[in-house]
């Protein structure tokens, strides 16, 4: 099975959701977005997959968002992508693309919709918050 993770390391959400995977017994390609931007086709194509609009993958906190005006609701998608694709931390973290599905994994375990069951016993997250039982079963 192949899985792509759009990944920033510095982000706990996005940690989380890559040991996911790979307690899954998958060994994801990790993209960092950061250093390695998707196209504008491929974000395109994830946002639509995922089922969001661009307003809704585009990331508020810790970014450009204010001071370049991306609130102003008569923004074009258009111009949320340029933004997005001139400035990648405003792409919302982590999407994940599987053969099952793409999603904005937020919180990290929306991940689990699109994985197979075939998870390694308990997880965690780096919080403590658990996750999988011991049987590899979703507590949440």
């Amino acid at each position: 099975m192949t899985v792509t993770i759009y990944h920033n390391p510095a982000c706990g959400t996005s940690r989380n959701t890559l040991a996911m995977i790979r307690n899954a017994g998958i060994e994801p390609t990790v993209v960092e977005y950061l250093k390695n931007p998707p196209s504008r086709a491929e974000l395109e194509a994830m946002i639509a997959a995922a089922g969001l609009t661009v307003r809704q993958a585009i990331r508020e906190k810790g970014t450009p968002f204010a001071e370049l005006g991306l609130g102003d609701p008569s923004r074009s998608d258009e111009e949320l992508l340029d933004a997005m694709l001139e400035h990648p931390i405003l792409i919302n973290r982590p999407f994940v693309v599987a053969p099952l599905g793409t999603r904005l994994c937020r919180p990290s375990e929306v991940v689990l919709d699109i994985l197979p069951d075939t998870h390694k016993g308990p997880f965690s997250k780096e919080d403590g918050e658990a996750v999988l039982d011991a049987g590899g079963k979703r507590i949440v």
